[in-house]
């Protein structure tokens, strides 16, 4: 079965309510959730302070970043390619991540849209044909992080015509985390998966560790197509792959 559970997390630093700096909060509150996928926003991975590091090291999970002050990033027990970090302008950010699945190729896009004025700029930059609106996503895409929104906008109304809501908790408010009033950290995707499970954690830990609350997904891809892997092909004629 190809299922999957996906948290995104944004951690701001791993500074939480009390204004103490403090990635073990952090990986405890990741390891409650029991993730196979962690996308992270707002985390520092540069050789000064890599809190990224620590929490590869705590959790055994894969770490995938570019290595900057204040970026995204993705912790993993699946092995992911094609990393790709994007610019969408006025501070805001988006890390590309192809996941195999069992088989199964998933697009993840790990952002952080900044909130204020431009915000609807960096929604048009991720809805271009550089990134979401590119053709070669042929396979199942799944869109999370925190999109920065306090109140709806237009550009809620462009994400929403342009790509499928997930699935959301009955209480899905994630921001801030003390009293979460604000669903600032969702997901949405394009393709044929989907999202039959979503949860906050509200934990009292979770409610203190940062700013924003995680949100947990399990999903499951249904794309048909399978990644097949042959080994190597005894002619230059045609054969027929295994599988």
């Amino acid at each position: 079965m190809n299922r999957v559970r996906i948290m995104t997390y944004q951690v701001g630093l791993c500074r939480g309510n009390d204004g103490r700096c403090d990635p073990a909060r952090i990986a405890e509150v990741i390891a409650e959730g029991a993730p196979d996928i962690v996308a992270l926003q707002s985390i520092a991975a540069d050789p000064a302070d890599n809190q990224l590091r620590f929490l590869e090291q705590r959790l055994g999970m894969t770490a995938y970043a570019t290595g900057r002050r204040d970026g995204n990033a993705f912790l993993s027990y699946f092995s992911l390619a094609g990393l790709r970090e994007y610019d969408l302008g006025d501070g805001g950010c988006c890390l590309r991540g192809d996941v195999d699945v069992r088989g199964k190729r998933l697009h993840l896009f790990n952002l952080r849209i900044k909130s204020g004025l431009h915000r609807g700029r960096q929604v048009q930059n991720l809805l271009s044909g550089d990134l979401l609106g590119d053709d070669a996503l042929v396979c199942p895409t799944l869109i999370l992080g925190d999109f920065g929104d306090i109140i709806w906008t237009l550009a809620n109304l462009e994400l929403n015509i342009h790509l499928r809501q997930a699935k959301r908790p009955l209480w899905s408010a994630t921001y801030p985390a003390r009293f979460p009033l604000v669903g600032r950290d969702r997901a949405y995707f394009k393709g044929k998966i989907e999202v039959f499970e979503a949860r906050v954690s509200r934990t009292p830990l979770a409610r203190s560790a940062a700013a924003h609350l995680p949100l947990i997904l399990t999903a499951e891809i249904h794309e048909p197509a399978c990644t097949l892997r042959v080994k190597e092909l005894k002619s230059r004629g045609i054969e027929v792959a295994a599988g």
